[in-house]
C-alpha cells in the first residue's frame, strides 16, 4: 500500500503487556535496556525501554490481556508522520481496522495518536505518531 510507505519511517515498538511491572523492569534493564519513558493510562503504569533503537512497550495488563504463551506478544507498533491521513488512507483499504477513529493518549511531551488494524492470524498493527 504506498499510503504506509508515505507516511512511515519504521518500526516505533513492540508492545508486550506484563503482570509483573516490577520483574518486567529488572529484565529489561538487566538486559540492558534504558528506561525511555513511564506514563499512567487510567490505573496503568506504561514504560518503553529502548536498547539500539529497538523499543518496548510494556504495561500491567489482566490475566487475559497479559497472555503469558511463548511468544505472546500484543502488537507491532510502525512510527508514522501523519496518523490523521493514514487512517484516513485506511478507511478506503481493505484492511480490518480496529478503531473507528483516531486514539490519543497523553504519552510523552505532546502526546501520541494512533490506531491499530489485525491481520489474518489475529496479529495487531499499530501505526502511532508521536506529536511533536
Amino acid at each position: 500500500m504506498d499510503a504506509v510507505e508515505k507516511y512511515t519511517t519504521g518500526l516505533q515498538h513492540v508492545g508486550i503487556p506484563t503482570r509483573d511491572m516490577a520483574a518486567t523492569t529488572e529484565f529489561w534493564t538487566k538486559l540492558g535496556f534504558n528506561l525511555k519513558g513511564e506514563f499512567k493510562n487510567g490505573e496503568a503504569t506504561v514504560k518503553f525501554f529502548e536498547y539500539k533503537g529497538l523499543v518496548i512497550e510494556t504495561w500491567e495488563g489482566s490475566d487475559e490481556e497479559a497472555n503469558q504463551t511463548v511468544g505472546a506478544i500484543n502488537h507491532i507498533s510502525l512510527d508514522t508522520t501523519d496518523a490523521d491521513a493514514l487512517f484516513a488512507e485506511f478507511q478506503n483499504a481493505d484492511f480490518n481496522l480496529l478503531n473507528d477513529e483516531v486514539q490519543h493518549l497523553p504519552f510523552w511531551d505532546n502526546g501520541i495518536k494512533f490506531f491499530n488494524i489485525q491481520g489474518p492470524n489475529q496479529e495487531i498493527v499499530e501505526f502511532c505518531e508521536i506529536v511533536k
